[in-house]
């Protein structure tokens, strides 16, 4: 009798994760015979909960908070992209060695190019936060061809050393990429990116609205209730608001495409999700 493929994200908290939600569909949309569940990891035992997974029968699996920066030491190969992010939340368990990659800021620009209607290329961007999150977005969006990049923070010196780490990068792409504090970052950006934890403590902006130029898109990566304070002072100042379920759909995609070698389509699961959220049923 053959055996289904496994899959999981691996996180800590892990209970509210839409993730199998999203493969769910990805899976019946494209005929691959798998099963996508949700593990917590004890906050001492990623690695452990991991290789069990994989000894296990798991083929792959998400990694979430609070161990992304754990995920690249389990692999062999690891992409530029999650090497730069010192970051991985895609695992692969290939037989030759485990392989490590970085979907989030991917994720973030196909949903900015393909369901927002955002134009990157030539974008003067705010990146607010250098944590887990802001390293995952940066190389992409500089990649995609951005002008020019602040990333501001709370804590100077995080930021600074995010932008050192993208600095070679910058410079290739031609884009100009800098640190500043969170109090002074600049203003009239077209694209502010909010992948600070403001939204979780629930402040409503860590950034005054003069970050905002007219006709701004504002992004929370976040999503559900926690990215509301924020979409809600976006949208007080003008510009348009966009939450993260896009680029979480899309940054799954990749995902399963670096797994199954088939690419889905996310508008219906993306637009299936929201519906499924806005009507509190359970995902």
């Amino acid at each position: 009798m053959d055996t289904v493929d496994r899959y999981a994200v691996l996180g800590n908290p892990v209970a509210h994760s839409r993730s199998p939600f999203i493969h769910a569909r990805f899976a019946a949309q494209t005929g691959q015979a798998l099963v996508y569940e949700r593990v917590l990891c004890p906050m001492d035992g990623f690695v452990e909960t991991v290789r069990r997974f994989a000894a296990e029968g798991g083929r792959g699996c998400n990694v979430t908070v609070p161990f992304k920066f754990e995920a690249p030491a389990l692999a062999a190969q690891v992409t530029p992209r999650a090497q730069r992010a010192s970051a991985a939340n895609v695992l692969r368990f290939d037989a030759e060695g485990w392989w490590a990659d970085n979907t989030d800021g991917i994720g973030l620009v196909r949903d900015l190019q393909q369901h927002a209607g955002q134009r990157l290329a030539g974008a003067r961007v705010l990146l607010v936060g250098a944590g887990g999150a802001a390293a995952g977005v940066l190389g992409p969006l500089l990649e995609a061809g951005v002008a020019e990049v602040v990333v501001a923070n709370r804590t100077l010196a995080r930021a600074e050393a995010l932008v050192a780490s993208h600095a070679a990068l910058a410079r290739a792409r031609g884009a100009t990429l800098q640190a500043r504090e969170l109090g002074a970052p600049g203003q009239g950006f077209g694209l502010v990116l909010n992948a600070s934890a403001s939204s979780l403590a629930g402040q409503v902006s860590p950034v005054p609205s003069t970050v905002l130029a007219e006709g701004a898109l504002a992004v929370d990566l976040m999503y559900g209730p926690a990215a509301e304070p924020f979409l809600a002072w976006a949208r007080a100042h003008g510009a348009r608001a966009r939450d993260g379920l896009g680029m979480l759909v899309e940054q799954a995609a990749e995902a399963f495409f670096a797994w199954r070698g088939v690419r889905p389509d996310t508008v219906p699961v993306l637009a299936a999700l929201r519906e499924a959220l806005a009507q509190g049923q359970p995902t």
